[in-house]
């Protein structure tokens, strides 16, 4: 059921010095590379039907078809290793483990894109992944991999990482944006978008970590090898964090269309302790939880996802057994949201403080029906309203709890109990 496409080296010791990265395929493809045309390394990104592994799930080759054609301002590359989506801990792996697959796609993209410079921006907190990462690519360019050539190829390219001060809403493309020319990380107000006018008014192509690493392979093997994995329309692997009340928590690469409930339990070994199943976060905090019922026909794809009116996101699964309390779960998710808001738009300023001051007087058993009710119709009212959908990640994900688990709700407001405590 495991694959070995992105984590093909992540248990060779020492996979991270590029000596030893080098001895098991690392910049092997660049000669193919610049022997293509950038347009046709597009066209093979596309065929091999990448999506975004950051959440969004975009065609990751069609994202790079958007730039404006013959333009004189200089065309950048921003790497999203933000990563700071509750419950999701796929990008770390690949900087620590294997961060020449990394800059061996960042310098597939450049070429792609003609661009000559790419930041990585980091989590602020990702001190052990950006020594690792810094060190790998001060390796890159004492080998010739990075500089003034490439390979001994007459092509400039520069990298630089980014720290970030720990800001999630910097995992919004144009707040990261913001955040790497100095600014206070807000979102951007879209159109215009970033391929057209992004980081220091320039086009500028903006890719999750795991979507770049995943270019070495797709340029050695074709991209009918890359689709040999997952679905038609979700082709390829994913890195698939999965934690929670599971036996085996970890980290995971699987092809995608894979059952949910039978990665839960052939892969993570299943519930723990012999518990039963409660509920499935399928992709991070912000994604609508999944009731058991509801799991039993999920698939591991963006389709599936949506299907089931929740989303594929980044590709964080949360294993939830029947001792959760789901009230307090929201209580928490609602904290977190609320804390990282930006403070930019008013809905989700003081919308989620709202949210989060009815959720814990329900919780101190001061609750009404009317409170379940509001805490509903706030989310109607938050969702979409702002720039950016921290909000909407907020609302969506808990009005998921509040349709499915309001018996919970109700058990705080008529009994001033937990659920778990009034069975």
């Amino acid at each position: 059921m495991q694959v070995k496409v992105l984590s093909a080296r992540f248990d060779i010791p020492d996979a991270h010095k590029i000596e030893v990265a080098k001895e098991h395929g690392a910049y092997a493809t660049l000669d193919k590379v610049f022997a293509m045309q950038p347009e046709e390394v597009i066209e093979l990104v596309k065929a091999s039907g990448l999506r975004g592994r950051g959440g969004a799930g975009f065609p990751t080759g069609l994202k790079w078809s958007f730039l404006p054609k013959n333009i004189d301002k200089p065309v950048y590359l921003a790497v999203n290793s933000d990563e700071s989506e509750p419950a999701t801990f796929k990008d770390r792996y690949i900087l620590v483990r294997d961060p020449h697959m990394l800059i061996e796609g960042i310098i597939i993209c450049c070429y792609a894109i003609k661009s000559h410079a790419a930041y990585i921006y980091i989590r602020g907190e990702y001190t052990t992944q950006v020594k690792a990462l810094q060190a790998a690519i001060d390796e890159a360019y004492a080998a010739g991999y990075l500089g003034d050539t490439i390979a001994g190829k007459d092509y400039k390219l520069d990298v630089t990482v980014h720290r970030g001060a720990g800001a999630y809403v910097c995992g919004e493309e144009t707040a990261l944006l913001e955040s790497i020319e100095g600014r206070k990380g807000q979102p951007r107000s879209k159109p215009p978008f970033p391929a057209v006018e992004g980081l220091y008014g320039c086009p500028t192509i903006i890719n999750n970590v795991q979507s770049i690493a995943s270019l070495p392979f797709i340029l050695a093997n074709g991209s009918d090898a890359y689709k040999a994995y997952g679905t038609e329309k979700s082709p390829g692997t994913h890195l698939f964090g999965i934690s929670g009340l599971v036996k085996k928590p970890g980290m995971y690469e699987l092809p995608l269309g894979l059952p949910l409930l039978e990665v839960i339990d052939k892969v993570a070994g299943g519930v723990r302790d012999g518990r039963k199943l409660k509920g499935v976060i399928p992709g991070g905090s912000s994604t609508p939880v999944l009731t058991p019922e509801e799991a039993q026909t999920v698939t591991l794809d963006y389709e599936s996802m949506a299907a089931h009116k929740t989303m594929f996101g980044s590709g964080g699964i949360v294993v939830l057994d029947d001792t959760v309390d789901m009230v307090k779960l929201v209580e928490n998710l609602i904290y977190f949201y609320h804390h990282e808001s930006c403070g930019q738009c008013t809905p989700c300023r003081e919308g989620l403080g709202w949210m989060l001051k009815i959720v814990k007087k329900i919780i101190r058993g001061e609750g009404t029906i009317a409170d379940i009710d509001l805490l509903t119709e706030l989310c109607d009212n938050i969702e979409m309203k702002t720039v950016c959908v921290l909000s909407a990640a907020c609302t969506m994900s808990t009005r998921s709890y509040l349709n499915k688990f309001r018996h919970e709700f109700e058990a705080y407001v008529n009994g001033g109990a937990s659920a778990q405590t009034a069975m």
